[in-house]
């Protein structure tokens, strides 16, 4: 039998639903309409903005970099047109088969995806990431005939190039990819769309004159994502041309006579502290660097045992030897330890009261009779221990840093190196132990703790010239915009050194020109059909110490424990106008390997400067 329908109770659990369905078909048109609202009035603007940044877009325009030239105008870095491969990430639904595709077609290779997948997080996904620089135009027209993939572009671009090779490249530096460091360093909104900065030398030290300002510009796309229309908002504003004192003549001939040997050249003038040569040897090719120098390549410069990245002229520290005695002289000069008519015998080796060691002198037959001219000119060490041991570590170390040493010189590069001036003080921070008598006698002779770099050398040797007066070095001349505006760089201030009687310089800068001049004077073959006149210092300092009676013979040692050759000088005598420091690694006398390499550079520089020479003639 059938049951009865209970059609109240059906009616009820009919309302109910339609109740709850009603509610809920209710909550949701609110949670719709709150949605529309959200979107329509509140976020309105908001929204309105993303919708045209689909359609819109505003976009960095990287600036041209600015050129490098020598004082006469001669292009030491300078930029080509060339081309670039740029990835755009939100156009590309599959990253991992473009870069087959591309690799395929020989377009990049291993490394060039290596290092896309480590820059694409620093960008966003719609700028156009490069992926590799400076392709060749046969790359170009396979990309355009065969290789064409969405979200795949080959753009034209200002490429770094140094036109000069590997000369000057460690005073010039290079420019490279950004790294995070570099990200976080630089503005951002100016950095934008750059995707090179200057890592070391000139292009590091003076990035923001050389970068410009960024622009921008705005571009439309259609529906497929193509540009259908771009305007410039914001002209970019091209980086300012640098000229700096450096003679390219001078660079090339000391970088000619330098090759195939350690070690660094720099040519100052006396005057105004313009530098116009600074040589470091061996060098590198900066160019390897702009599109992103290759692991191997990488490794081989680091690994080389000559380091070619080391810039020997302001981080190479060196014994000064010899090179510091007429500094020396003039100490004892001031505080009277000696007078132009000391005298000192020469025995061929030094000795101190109570102490069981000899100091040899450079020449184990001895110079006799010498006072400070002949000591100068003739390099007696004897005399200099002697003059050192009287005067004491605490004036001596006071009268050398008059000259600036264990101090930077303050040159417009990057990654200066102080040196060492040692003193008391110094050797307790340092080796935690008491000074020593026989230390003080090195230190007179540039040996010992003692170091010193070649701009130092050829800044001590400027202010002998000038009598006193203590430069600034400076590689940067005038800078000039892109209208023609010239922005001349402030000589930096120098200071005097503190001399009481004038007579003092005279007296060193004598035993200097009979270095050169004297029948006993180390330097006297360079004296030969000289043009001007020429004072000078040679000297040779020692990698290691020998034993006392121990004669050093330099075959007998392997070329890196040899001593290194010195020279400094100044030219002409009359009027000074420039100062020379060299300095050849493990080359032995300075007289016969550093000398002639520093006339040879002069030669061609008063071959340059006439003028120069009438001057002090008449």
């Amino acid at each position: 039998m059938d049951k009865i329908a209970n059609t109240k109770r059906e009616i009820r659990v009919f309302q109910s639903r339609v109740v709850i369905a009603a509610l809920f078909i209710i909550v949701l048109s609110l949670v719709l309409i709150s949605r529309i609202y959200n979107l329509q009035i509140i976020n309105y603007d908001y929204y309105t903005a993303e919708a045209l940044g689909n359609q819109l877009q505003q976009l960095p325009i990287t600036p041209t970099r600015g050129d490098i030239l020598d004082r006469n105008g001669k292009i030491l870095a300078s930029n080509t047109l060339s081309y670039k491969l740029t990835i755009t990430p939100e156009k590309v639904k599959d990253m991992d088969a473009t870069m087959f595709e591309l690799k395929y077609f020989d377009l990049i290779n291993d490394d060039d995806i290596e290092q896309f997948y480590k820059t694409e997080k620093r960008y966003r996904k719609f700028h156009n990431i490069p992926i590799k620089h400076n392709i060749s135009e046969q790359s170009v027209a396979i990309f355009l005939t065969k290789a064409r993939l969405p979200g795949v572009e080959v753009e034209p671009y200002f490429y770094r190039v140094y036109p000069n090779g590997a000369s000057s490249s460690h005073l010039i530096g290079y420019v490279s990819s950004m790294d995070q460091d570099d990200k976080d360093r630089y503005d951002k909104d100016n950095y934008a769309g750059t995707t090179f900065v200057g890592k070391t030398g000139i292009e590091k030290h003076y990035e923001n004159l050389l970068h410009g300002s960024s622009g921008k510009k705005q571009i439309e796309r259609n529906v497929s994502g193509r540009v259908v229309d771009s305007k410039i908002l914001t002209s970019a504003e091209s980086g300012q041309d640098l000229y700096l004192s450096i003679d390219l003549d001078l660079q090339l001939k000391a970088e000619e006579l330098m090759d195939g040997k350690r070690g660094a050249l720099v040519i100052i003038d006396v005057t105004d502290g313009s530098l116009l040569a600074l040589v470091s040897t061996p060098t590198f090719d900066p160019n390897w660097f702009v599109g992103g120098i290759s692991f191997k390549q990488y490794q081989t410069l680091l690994n080389d045992k000559n380091l070619p990245l080391f810039d020997r002229s302001i981080k190479g520290l060196y014994p000064p030897g010899s090179i510091i005695k007429p500094m020396v002289a003039l100490g004892g000069l001031e505080q009277k330890d000696i007078t132009v008519t000391s005298k000192v015998f020469c025995p061929g080796y030094y000795k101190i009261s109570n102490y069981s060691r000899k100091f040899n002198d450079w020449k184990r037959t001895g110079h006799g009779h010498v006072n400070v001219i002949d000591a100068i000119a003739q390099s007696c060490d004897v005399f200099f221990y002697d003059l050192a041991f009287n005067m004491g570590i605490d004036k001596l170390h006071d009268n050398l840093a008059h000259f600036q040493f264990g101090q930077k010189t303050g040159v417009d590069l990057p990654g200066e190196f102080a040196g060492i001036l040692p003193s008391r003080e110094w050797k307790k921070i340092n080796k935690d132990e008491p000074w020593y008598r026989g230390e003080t006698l090195n230190t007179g002779i540039g040996q010992g703790f003692m170091t010193a770099s070649p701009l130092q050398l050829a800044l001590a040797t400027a202010a002998i010239a000038n009598k006193g007066q203590l430069l600034v070095p400076q590689l940067l001349m005038h800078a000039q915009n892109s209208t023609g505006d010239i922005t001349t760089m402030s000589i930096q201030k120098s200071r005097q050194i503190p001399i009481k009687d004038i007579k003092n310089w005279e007296i060193i800068i004598d035993g200097m020109v009979q270095a050169v001049y004297g029948k006993k004077g180390t330097a006297r073959r360079l004296n030969h059909n000289l043009s001007y006149t020429l004072a000078g210092k040679t000297g040779t300092a020692q990698v290691f110490g020998l034993d006392p009676e121990e004669t050093y013979i330099a075959e007998k040692y392997e070329e890196k424990l040899r001593d290194h050759a010195l020279f400094t000088g100044f030219a002409p005598i009359e009027n000074p106008r420039v100062a020379i420091a060299i300095i050849v690694e493990n080359a032995g006398s300075g007289s016969s390997k550093a000398a002639p390499i520093a006339k040879a550079v002069l030669d061609v520089y008063f071959t340059k400067n006439p003028m120069t020479i009438l001057a002090t003639s008449e």
